[in-house]
């Protein structure tokens, strides 16, 4: 049994947590900065402790902090949420030495999927489609070179021990290798404290579609219907949506396959996502994501699933729920942050002057914000996730574009007006665009509307 839970994350994910454990009856613990000291979680949480200011270094990312919090009002879980410490195999290994449950899967699978290289070639043991590349980490710039004549330009560099775009440059020629090689390793050396980087065949036009899976101590493991997320800007993903425009059943279950042996290669405990290239009809192993992704909400739509109360049942021992694991429905997110799109993205903070979010058949908002809150620059731009959910996609663009229009937020701006543009590009509503969509074309504003045109310059 889990008695207590600490979640171990702020903003709209803790509250996702936060509000499942009250439903299970399980009491919950919130960890706040002197930033977040008005903050939902902290208000909303049965017991709550101040772990440090406002740097994230010194609060969320502070593992003595956090832990001592879990002892000192006794709880025996914690929930890490995404991002922060999430895959943080050594947290983990500490919260398993001290005799805590970390609502994750093990420390040592953990460490091996957080390794790229290494990740990749687990995949490939366990039977999952790989591209062609390096068998681990390239050793020094000769080996780069080497891999790359053999597996034909262009390539693409990857940090071994990152994530999130860090440490990645696509390469077309060799004249560009060694200026792309030392730009790589230091942007990873300064992200992960590591320049270790491999090498892949760059993928062109490619669509970026996961699976998410489940897995207990009792050898059971279940694989849900897959999410496109290919509309991305920087390798930031903006809007998820479930199933993917344009799959055909027998590669959805081919995809499901391959996410289920990669689990059960590694002794998968907990909710993960097994994340895939998808081009010219075949996906492509790319990285594992060892916690609950931003976008698990689309997931739960098509399916009904509350995939934080699995986590939750599964570290305490229990065997898996039964599932829907085929779609109803379509469902779609959108990533509300606190970005201007019409200046560049510039970075918004300030307080929030109204707030009112949409609602209506088929609409769910995640955010922790409420009017008078004030969002600071030291964490993540993300405000909330509009989840929307209807019949087929058609209906899905009708019904995001009606709650996008009534979503009330004034003080800052935000990303809303990009993705009521999307919603309205002809390339978007046809389904299935890559990762290049919004890289290929510009932004227009007209009459306080944002719109999209194609740009001169080719996807990147």
């Amino acid at each position: 049994m889990i008695n207590k839970v600490l979640v171990a994350n702020r903003g709209e994910i803790a509250l996702r947590v936060i509000r499942t454990c009250r439903e299970l009856g399980i009491p919950t613990v919130a960890v706040y900065s002197t930033a977040d000291a008005d903050s939902m979680h902290r208000l909303l949480a049965d017991e709550a402790v101040c772990i440090g200011p406002p740097p994230a270094v010194r609060s969320y990312l502070n593992i003595p902090a956090i832990i001592s919090a879990a002892e000192l009002t006794g709880a025996d879980a914690i929930h890490p949420g995404y991002g922060f410490l999430a895959e943080n195999a050594r947290f983990a290994e500490i919260c398993e030495r001290c005799g805590i449950k970390f609502i994750g899967p093990s420390s040592e699978v953990i460490s091996k999927m957080g390794d790229k290289a290494a990740a990749r070639r687990i995949a490939w043991e366990a039977g999952v489609p790989i591209t062609p590349g390096s068998e681990g980490v390239c050793s020094d710039a000769g080996e780069v070179r080497r891999v790359a004549r053999e597996v034909g330009y262009p390539i693409v560099l990857k940090a071994s021990a990152g994530g999130g775009g860090k440490g990645m440059r696509v390469v077309r020629s060799e004249e560009e290798l060694e200026a792309a090689l030392t730009a790589a390793r230091a942007e990873a050396e300064a992200a992960f404290g590591s320049g270790a980087v491999y090498v892949e065949r760059f993928v062109e036009r490619l669509r970026h579609v996961e699976v998410q899976v489940l897995a207990d101590a009792h050898g059971n493991t279940v694989a849900f219907p897959e999410r496109d997320c290919s509309v991305q800007r920087r390798y930031q993903k903006l809007i998820e949506e479930s199933p993917a425009p344009g799959l055909e059943p027998e590669l959805r279950g081919r995809m499901q396959d391959a996410a289920v042996a990669l689990a059960e290669e590694i002794g998968y405990e907990g909710a993960g996502t097994v994340e895939f290239v998808l081009a010219d009809g075949e996906f492509y192993f790319m990285e594992m994501n060892t916690r609950l992704q931003v976008e698990h909400p689309v997931t739960e739509m098509v399916t009904g699933a509350d995939l934080v109360a699995e986590q939750i049942r599964v570290a305490a021992g229990e065997r898996l729920g039964e599932h829907n694991l085929e779609p109803v429905g379509h469902a779609m997110e959108f990533r509300i942050n606190a970005e201007d799109p019409r200046r560049n993205f510039l970075p918004q903070t300030g307080p929030v002057e109204f707030y009112n979010p949409p609602g209506g058949p088929g609409v769910r908002v995640d955010s922790h914000l409420y009017t008078g809150y004030t969002i600071t620059p030291y964490y993540d731009s993300l405000l909330a996730k509009l989840v929307v959910w209807a019949e087929d996609r058609a209906a899905v663009v009708r019904r995001s574009l009606r709650a996008l229009e009534e979503f009330a937020f004034t003080g800052v701006e935000t990303t809303i007006p990009l993705h009521m543009a999307i919603l309205e590009d002809e390339e978007f509503a046809r389904g299935g665009v890559p990762t290049g969509f919004l890289a290929a074309r510009s932004f227009q504003s007209s009459e306080g509307r944002l719109r999209l045109s194609a740009a001169a310059r080719a996807a990147s």
